[in-house]
This record gives structure tokens, sequence and C-alpha cells, in this order.
């Protein structure tokens, strides 16, 4: 493994440069202050980066840090309690499952979103990803995960002065980034042979330390490959659609070599979303390999696979033309043992015999599947009868896990302070105990409108530094600047809508009566201001239309300055901003937000949301921590109903949360809204953290699988003990267009 070299770190010291390379730092705020403590107008200057940070310090300050008795005794305690994480002892897995055999699991996912110092995702999938690994850490879930490392990342978003976005695609200085290049002997870089169409293309691999977890991404930027093979890893979600086979090709396939390669031997694999399923087929290209019979070997993936979807939106479903999927597979499918028509089956539905869908694919060869959200599952198994014609719909095997976040990233340290005085010292020990947060109702209310003024305050504060330093940098013009939130009040009522632009979001519904809002807007008395954030993909023209409307009103002086735009929206600015608004706005078309975690984020830091009753808030509204702007789950398609959902939203504003809001004592304190922030942060945050979604992945999915795995061994061993030299006698699927995956994966509902 090649470590880059950051700095000549004072021998007293010199850990810190192991500290650098693990993003455990990220989200341990003790080590970050020891990083900050050397340096803050660097710490700043650097985006938080602390590679990059050891990289540019002045030597003298690192002599000085390790002759500082205070900065030492920081710098020991957290070393400590890095060790400690890193030893894995004394882990809700371990104690949990302290007589359970081997247990690995591989998590695949397009993309992973740990930092903002390794800009390798787009938003919500890489985010769940991300949060999921760090989560694994913590409770001691053995895990690696498997990704693709995008020198471009995804792209900077700006705006123009006429509202239009515009991408900005950077080289990631990998010098600069918590990465390092996986070699062998004599630090030979290691990399894996993968056969796309006639050619064969070189992948490296790089890898990042998350806590315990070790993430692999890999990268085609090799100098064996052509220019044209070289870029296939560059960017997130670009390209055509050939493209997008092949990296998917790459991702799967590759994968799963990989891990090889290292030795490394999973007992569960678990893929995050369609783009990942490639991996199943490679698995069973192994086993046949070694001589199992095709039907076996499916059978034996099957047992051992988890999938999971995340939307029920077309696009987010990646289908493949199938003469597309013919042409780089054509010599593959001989080595799985089948002939072509029972390879393309494998990922068609129904009747359409045209294209190619990964999301049947991981459907049809993982014996655990879930959605990402109670409704969502529903949804999915609505979705996907027809794969499972012989059963009544309630009985499609496709459960439900909710999305969580990773409580210890996104909690503002103004919050965990109160958390730490009023639920305990140890409140993260066990924050998805729903007893603990009991105790929020004990924090005065005058504590908790302190820290939500202080957060508000320092969001504020930042947008108008970074308009400021668009203004003076980029020579912006001033309304440019304006339409950043140059003139936003942290007095007046904020509501945040941060998310992916694209239609079924309907970011434009709380614009779309602009009279009714200009008085909600400009009230003397009473006024409200929007934050908006997101970014639109490349290709989504009317994505990019809506945040042109945004922007348009956000320059328009009759909305009085009370509408902004933020640009680039990444992990950094989202930490202020679901810290810092005070309402979360959601409001997509009905069931078509399969879970959504940012509203999540929001309400453990005091934050209500407003939305939908779609996606997470459907289990999460309660009547009392937030609002629901519409009774039912009735899918809104129409013009009609969106104008029903914004009548809606705008009377919840207008004889609801405004008034509750401004409703003050002789001393400021709104004690009806604080009882509502409570609310939202006592009924959601155990419930929709991490923690729980990773126990309930180990206890629904990957323990079943472990099972398998050891039945499948033990009945091996009383054939073999038996004298029966042949293989164990299973049921065969039929893998034919209504092929469907085993009925016993009803047992992750």
């Amino acid at each position: 493994m090649e470590s880059l070299s950051v700095s000549k770190l004072p021998r007293r010291i010199i850990r810190l440069n192991e500290l650098a390379y693990n993003l455990w730092w990220s989200w341990h705020w003790q080590a970050r202050e020891l990083f900050k403590s050397l340096d803050r107008f660097l710490w700043k200057a650097t985006g938080h980066n602390p590679v990059k940070l050891l990289q540019q310090i002045e030597p003298c300050k690192l002599v000085a840090a390790a002759e500082n008795h205070s900065f030492l005794k920081k710098y020991d305690s957290v070393m400590k309690d890095f060790d400690c994480d890193m030893s894995g002892i004394d882990t809700w897995f371990s104690k949990a499952f302290s007589r359970l055999p081997h247990c690995l699991v591989a998590y695949f996912s397009p993309e992973f979103a740990i930092h903002s110092s390794l800009p390798i995702y787009a938003g919500g999938l890489g985010i769940l990803a991300g949060d999921y690994c760090k989560e694994a850490s913590d409770c001691g879930l053995p895990m690696v995960g498997i990704g693709f490392m995008y020198p471009q990342g995804y792209f900077l978003q700006r705006i123009s002065s006429d509202g239009w976005q515009e991408e900005i695609y950077q080289q990631l200085n990998f010098n600069e980034a918590p990465v390092s290049l996986v070699t062998i002997s004599r630090g030979k870089p290691l990399t894996i042979d993968v056969p796309l169409d006639s050619r064969v293309i070189q992948v490296a691999v790089w890898q990042v330390n998350v806590g315990r977890v070790r993430l692999y991404l890999l990268d085609t930027n090799v100098d064996y490959n052509t220019p044209v093979d070289r870029q296939l890893s560059a960017c997130l979600y670009a390209g055509d659609r050939e493209m997008r086979l092949q990296q998917e090709i790459i991702l799967g396939i590759g994968g799963v070599r990989m891990l090889r390669a290292l030795g490394i031997n999973p007992t569960v694999w678990h893929a995050n979303e369609g783009h990942v399923s490639f991996m199943m087929l490679e698995r069973v290209r192994e086993l046949v390999g070694k001589g199992m019979d095709f039907r076996e070997a499916v059978k034996r993936v099957r047992a051992t696979t988890a999938f999971t979807t995340h939307t029920p939106v077309p696009a987010g479903n990646d289908t493949f033309a199938v003469d597309l999927v013919q042409k780089y597979f054509h010599s593959y499918w001989e080595s799985l043992g089948m002939n072509r028509q029972t390879l393309l089956e494998l990922g068609m539905q129904g009747a359409d015999t045209s294209v190619f869908n990964m999301t049947v694919l991981g459907l049809r060869m993982a014996e655990y599947c879930n959605g990402v959200s109670k409704l969502h599952g529903g949804v999915c198994r609505q979705m996907w009868h027809s794969l499972w014609p012989d059963v009544e719909e309630k009985d499609v095997p496709i459960g439900s896990v909710t999305n969580g976040i990773h409580v210890p990233t996104w909690i503002a340290p103004q919050m965990a302070q109160l958390y730490e005085k009023y639920l305990g010292n140890d409140w993260l020990d066990d924050h998805d105990d729903p007893a603990q947060w009991e105790h929020v109702l004990d924090i005065p209310d005058e504590e908790l409108w302190s820290a939500r003024r202080w957060l508000k305050n320092k969001l504020i504060s930042s947008m108008q530094n970074r308009a400021r330093q668009r203004w003076c940098d980029d020579r912006v013009k001033s309304v440019q600047a304006l339409a950043m939130g140059g003139l936003l009040d942290p007095e007046v009522l904020t509501l945040g809508f941060c998310r992916r632009f694209t239609g079924y979001k309907r970011a434009g519904l709380i614009l779309s009566d602009t009279e009714r809002l200009k008085s909600l807007l400009r009230s003397d008395l009473r006024p409200i201001q929007l934050i908006f954030a997101g970014k639109a993909h490349p290709h989504d023209g009317s994505g990019k239309h809506l945040i042109r409307e945004v922007y348009n009103l956000a320059t328009d002086p009759q909305f009085g300055c009370r509408i902004a735009f933020v640009e680039d929206y990444d992990m950094h600015t989202a930490q202020y901003l679901v810290q810092g608004v005070d309402v979360w706005l959601n409001t997509p078309r009905t069931l078509q937000e399969a879970s959504g975690t940012s509203g999540m984020k929001a309400a453990l830091n005091g934050v209500p949301h407003l939305s939908i009753l779609d996606g997470w808030w459907y289990e999460g509204y309660n009547g009392a921590n937030g609002w629901a702007i519409q009774n039912g789950t009735t899918p809104s398609m129409s013009a009609d109903s969106d104008k029903v959902d914004a009548d809606r939203l705008y009377n919840l504003l207008e004889e609801k949360i405004i008034p509750l809001y401004y409703d003050r004592d002789i001393n400021g304190i709104p004690h009806g809204w604080i009882q509502v922030v409570k609310e939202a942060i006592r009924s959601n945050t155990p419930l929709f953290s991490a923690r729980r979604m990773a126990k309930d992945y180990v206890e629904q999915m990957y323990l079943p699988a472990v099972l398998n795995i050891q039945y499948a061994e033990t009945e091996a061993s009383q054939l073999v003990s038996s004298g029966d030299k042949s293989q164990p006698s299973h049921e065969s699927p039929e893998l034919s267009v209504s092929a469907v995956p085993s009925a016993a994966s009803q047992r992750n509902r």
C-alpha cells in the first residue's frame, strides 16, 4: 500500500499523517479541532482537508505544536480514541454476534460521499452510502466498500448572470486527497483486467480509509489503456448510454475481480442500486468456472446477495438496449454456462424484450431485496409485481429498510453540546434508543432557542461571505451577489428547499402563486425568506429551467431580496443548511420520493419538516413534530393536484407555521415553536439514524445470508459423509423471462 507523505512531521506528532489519511477525523469533532488548531485560517482555506493542510503549513508551526503542552494533550487524547476505535473491541456487532463465524460484507455502490475533500458523489445515493460506511465502522460491522474513483467528480455548479446553470469539471489532485494507491511488489500499482467488447482494459485501485472500513475505488486512468478508455471513470454519470454500460461492467465485474486480487472473500454481497448488478453475474461465472452447474451457481449467489433499490422514478433504474448488452457480453455468456437468450432474459421485464433493466437483474439475482422506506417498499412490490406473477402483490418478496443518517456527521456542535448536557455524556453510544431522547423535553426552551439562533446566524453569515467572495474574486454582478443571499435577515423565519432540481421534486410549488408569495415574503410584521440549493443533471433541461426560475425571482426586487439560491450544493454547504434554517421544505410528487434523508438531518438539529407525506416522512410524521402538506398518499401527477398541494402549502404557512414562529413571550422565546422543535428531535432522531438502519440490514439480510452459507456447507458435508459424492440437490430456478427469485426472500419483510 502506497501512502503519500504529506509533510515532515516532528516525531512527537508523527501520527498526524496516519490520522489525515483516515476519514475517521471527518466525524469526530475533537480530531477536526486538532487539525484546525494548527492553523485556523489555513484549515478554512484548504476546505477542512488535513492532507492539504499538512502539505501547506509552515514547518515552524508543526515544531511549535510538538512542543506545546496543550496541543500535545489534545493530540494524545485524539490518538487514544482513534486507536480504541480501530481496535474493533466492544462494538455493537462484536457483542451481539460474538459467536458468529467469519462475516464480511462487500458493499457495492456507484458513488460514495464521505467528505467534501473527496468529491466523488452526486447526491443522495452517495450520501447514504458514505453514511453507511461510517456507521459500519462505528458499530463494528465488518465491511468493505467498492466504487469508482472519479478524478473529475460530478461538477462544480455556477449560476450565470442570466440564471443558467454552468457545469465546471475540475481534476482531483490525488496528492492532496485522503487516498492511497493500492500497490503490489516493489510499489507497482495493482491493476485488474476487465473485458470490454473485443478488448481488455486495465483498472487501478485506490484505497480510502473510513474508520475501520476500507473503501476501494476503481480507476481506468492507466497508461496501458487508450485515451478514450482512460476517461471511462473520469466523471460521475457522464457520457452516453454505451459509456454508462461500460462503467457498470467495470464496477460490477471489475469490482469482484479486484476483491479476489486483494485476497478479500466476502460472505455477503450488497448491491446499492441496480448500477452494480453485474457483480452478481461475475460471481456466477466464478462458480461455473470451478465446475458448478449454472443453476446451482445462481442459487449460491442469490443466497448471499442483498439488493437495495432507491427510486421508483424510471430515470433512476438503468436500462440498456438489448443490442448494446449483446455487444459487450457476446463472449461472456458462454463462461456463465448459458446462452444469449437466457442471459438477456435475466434483465427483461414482462413482454418488453427490447431493453435490459439493471434493477430487474438485481431483483432476480438477490435473495434479499428492499426499498428504502415502508411506503417505498409497497411501491416496489407494485412496480415489480410482474417478476412474481404467481403471488399476490402483498407477498412480492421485496421488503423495506428505511434509510437513516450518520448522526455524528450531521450533528451541529452546538446541538451536540446540548444533548451531552441533558441526555448524558454517552448519548452517542445509544443514540438509536428512543428512551434516551425523552430527555430532550428537559432542555430549557431558552437554551434550545439560543442554539437555534446561533446556527441560523452562522448559516446566513456563511452565505453572505460566499456572496462577497464571488463578487470580489469573480467579479459577478452585484445583483448576483444579492441572489446568493447577500441581504438575508437572521431574524426572519427561514425555509430551506435543498435537493436535486428535477421535475418530480417540484421546486417551483412554493413559487406557483407569486402574489401570495410576495405577501408572505414582504410582510412588515411576520415575513418569511426562502433558501434554495441544488444541482440539475447536466442533461436535464427542465431542471435547469427550474433553477433559472428561482434565480429570476431571487433577483427581482418585488420579492424583497428574500429568496436566495446557494451555488454548488455539496456536503459542506449541506451541513450549514440542515443545521441553520428554521423549516425544511420538501414537495415531491406523492409516491415518487423513495425515502429522502436531508429532512432527517434537519430534524436531528431541531429543524422541523414541512413535507408531502411521502418517503420517510410517511413514517416520521406524528402530527406534532412538523407538518404534512396533504393527508393521504394518493399519487399527485396532474397540474390540478399541483395547485391543490400549493394551496395547502400556503395555508399551512399562513395559518399555522408563521403565527407559531412569531408568537413570542416577553423575552422573545417562541415556546410553542420550541415544542415542535423538541418533538422533531425526540421522535425522529433515533428512528432515522444510520445505527438503526445498519442493525436492520444485519438482522434482516446479512445474518440470514450467513446462515444460508452455514446451511449449504452443512448439507454438503452430510451428503459427503453419507457416501453421496454428487452436488447437493436443490430445486433449480427457471431462468427465463418469467423467472422469479426464490420466495424464501420474503424473510426480509
